[in-house]
């Protein structure tokens, strides 16, 4: 719930006991209880009123998002009829890339091995 874990939730309880005693723990956590509900309690009638706010005023989440939907929708086509495009066009060859990469390889690796002067590669 909070990102501890079953043995760090026993050392707090541990602690807890040392420090209050057996006999008011149990006291203890009621009023825990008690506390967190009405905090929950508190902020669902704080989103409540700010919903109900916004509602009166004439924002509501459908008129606020409408726009950024439409354009959102009109950029996923777009995205998808360039990736159809794509796979439609198999003009690029893999082999083919892979043959030019690896012919510029080669040659700077020849460049590299007729340097002269003083940055001549060791062997």
């Amino acid at each position: 719930m909070f990102g501890i874990g079953g043995s760090e939730i026993f050392v707090i309880i541990l602690i807890a006991i040392m420090l209050f005693g057996a006999d008011k723990v149990p006291e203890i956590a009621r009023t825990l209880a008690k506390g967190m509900t009405q905090l929950k309690h508190a902020t669902d009638d704080i989103k409540n009123e700010i919903a109900r706010t916004a509602e009166e005023s004439g924002l509501d989440r459908k008129s606020l998002t409408s726009s950024f939907d439409a354009e959102l929708g009109g950029l996923r086509e777009h995205v998808d009829g360039i990736k159809d495009d794509l796979l439609a066009d198999n003009t690029l060859d893999v082999k083919s890339i892979t043959t030019n990469i690896d012919s510029e390889i080669l040659k700077a690796k020849e460049d590299l091995e007729n340097l002269t002067g003083p940055i001549k590669r060791q062997r």
